[in-house]
Parts: structure tokens; C-alpha cells; sequence
């Protein structure tokens, strides 16, 4: 059996959000080096803070101001800190009760060893030295044993409000295709075209999954399709991505190859792109060293009927 293929990949995208009043209120308060919680209709103070009541899901917007220092409610020692995590070396990860809260926030606390943390130890806020209105702002909390600080009076009322955010979200893993994706990748650096047969629906699978998802069974019966196919159904892009060399606007399509009982994907080039239709006849277009098309383009053929692919769209 060949060797089956596995590759790391990075799915990264930057989240945009607006913030509505109260989170507004929150992170511009952390800017400030202001702690602020909000009050629920039961009377308690919850921090971080919710804008709808948990017990009513009434809107609720009566911000509170808490004290930087708390006591640890739970904890759990993270002896190998990953990329992005607020520090660089082991420490703990713990919910921390605010002084005038009655809910945990969760955020790291700077401690040597794990025997240096407790439950029911006391904590206080170390502020990062670059504050710009994020939930980073508190750089980690960190262990003390003095009294709480003098409160500011905050309101909530802020010059300059933080009104969006910007996250980053990023998963970085180790990918497998498995046994018939791994044929089929394989097949491609051939300029080939390989999919799988269902014994017994006989429904042909490009790409290949190793099983039918519609009779249950295993299929390992490998099938050569295409190289030509036909356009079942398409969509014009006309906002860039980043990273992709293609300008827009530019056609993505499906594309069933002919003797496959799947569409896949593919992009369209080689024609307008107000040009490309259902029932259009392509082929694949390879370039130098690449191990799956760069794109599909007309063959030239009369466009195929709709019923040969109406039941692939």
C-alpha cells in the first residue's frame, strides 16, 4: 500500500466585530486600566459583562466598576505555552473572582511553579504597557496579598470609545488525506484524474472519500475521469483574497468530469467570465510543475444538455 500522504496546514483569518455599549464600555475601560462589569437583573455583577440579562435575556446596560484584584475560584498549570498565549512560559490558567464581581473572568496568572497557585489565592491585574482597548490589555494577572485599590468612579463614559475589534483567528494541524485522497492527489502530479466506484450504487466519487455517503459501504474500485467536463453551476468573485494572484472579477464553477457522479471544484478561465454558463464544455488548463489544474477553459464543443447534468448540480 503506498504511503499515505500528510502535510501541516494553517487556517488563518482576521475576525472583524463591532462592539455593541457594553462591550464597548468594557474594553475601552480596559484601555484605561478600568475593570468594568455589569449588573443583572438578580443583582449580580457580571464580569467579563453580558449584554443580555442571563436569567431574563432582557438587554442590560448598567455598568459597574470592580476592583483589579480578585481571588482565584480554579486553575490548571500550562506547562507548555503555545503561539499567541499571553506568556512565554509555564503559568496558569485561572478563573479569577474580581473584587465586587460575582461571576470569574478567565486570563493567565504569572506564577514560578505550579505549587505557587491555589485556589482561593489573591491576585491583582498587571497591565500591559501598550493598552489599545483588547481583552489584552491585562497582560496576566499576577500573585498579591494587599488590598484592594482605590476604586476611579468610572462610569463607563469614555473619551475615544473602542468601537471594533480585530481578532486574528488561526488553527494550526496536521492534515491527512487518507488512503483514496492520497491516490487521487498522487494521480493529479500525472495529469490524471482518478475517483472511486460504489459497489453498489455505482456512483463514481471524484475526489474519492474511501466510502460511499450514501450506501455506507467502502469503495476502492479507482476510476479515471474526465479530463473534459461540464459546467453544472458557477459564481462571479469580485472581492480579491489576499495572497491570490488572480484578478477579479473571475468565474469559480462547479465542474463535472465526464464519468463522474460529483462535481468538483475548479476555476474558469480562457473567457469572459460574463461569458461562462451552464452546459459549458472545459477541460483542465496545466502549468509547469503544478500538481492540479490552474484553471479549466472551453473546449470549443457544442454545450452539453441539460439533462446529461442536472442531476449533479
Amino acid at each position: 500500500m503506498p504511503e499515505v500522504l500528510k502535510a501541516p496546514l494553517v487556517v488563518e483569518f482576521p475576525f472583524t466585530r463591532s462592539l455593541g455599549p457594553v462591550q464597548s464600555a468594557f474594553l475601552t475601560g480596559l484601555r484605561e486600566r478600568v475593570v468594568l462589569g455589569v449588573r443583572a437583573s438578580d443583582g449580580r455583577v457580571l464580569v467579563p459583562p453580558a449584554e443580555y440579562d442571563p436569567v431574563t435575556a432582557e438587554e442590560i446596560r448598567d455598568l459597574v466598576e470592580v476592583a483589579p484584584t480578585g481571588t482565584v475560584t480554579t486553575w490548571a498549570w500550562n506547562h507548555a505555552p503555545r503561539r499567541g498565549q499571553p506568556l512565554t512560559t509555564p503559568f496558569a490558567w485561572a478563573l479569577v473572582r474580581l473584587d465586587g464581581a460575582d461571576t470569574a473572568l478567565l486570563h493567565a496568572l504569572d506564577a514560578p511553579v505550579p505549587d505557587a497557585v491555589h485556589t482561593g489565592m489573591r491576585v491583582r491585574i498587571r497591565w500591559a504597557e501598550e493598552r489599545t482597548g483588547a481583552i489584552t490589555d491585562i497582560a496576566c494577572f499576577e500573585p498579591y496579598d494587599g488590598e484592594p485599590p482605590q476604586l476611579t468612579g468610572s462610569t463607563g463614559e469614555f473619551e475615544d470609545p473602542v468601537t471594533g475589534i480585530v481578532a486574528a483567528a488561526r488553527l494550526d494541524y496536521t492534515y491527512s488525506p487518507g488512503r483514496a485522497q492520497t491516490a487521487y492527489i498522487n494521480a493529479l502530479g500525472g495529469r490524471r484524474t482518478v475517483g472511486e466506484r460504489c459497489p453498489s450504487c455505482r456512483k463514481v466519487y471524484v475526489p474519492p472519500r474511501g466510502a460511499c455517503p450514501t450506501c455506507g459501504v467502502a469503495t476502492d474500485e479507482q476510476v479515471e475521469v474526465g479530463p473534459r467536463g461540464t459546467v453544472t453551476t458557477f459564481c462571479i468573485v469580485n472581492i480579491k483574497a489576499k495572497n491570490l494572484d488572480i484578478e477579479v472579477p473571475y468565474v469559480y464553477a462547479h465542474i463535472a468530469l465526464d464519468g463522474a457522479g460529483l462535481a468538483l471544484h475548479g476555476r474558469i478561465g480562457g473567457i469572459p467570465y460574463d461569458e461562462v454558463r451552464m452546459g459549458l464544455r472545459v477541460e483542465p488548463v496545466w502549468t509547469e510543475g503544478a500538481r492540479y489544474p490552474d484553471h479549466y477553459r472551453p473546449t470549443g464543443e457544442p454545450d452539453a444538455d441539460y439533462d446529461t447534468y442536472r442531476e449533479l448540480l
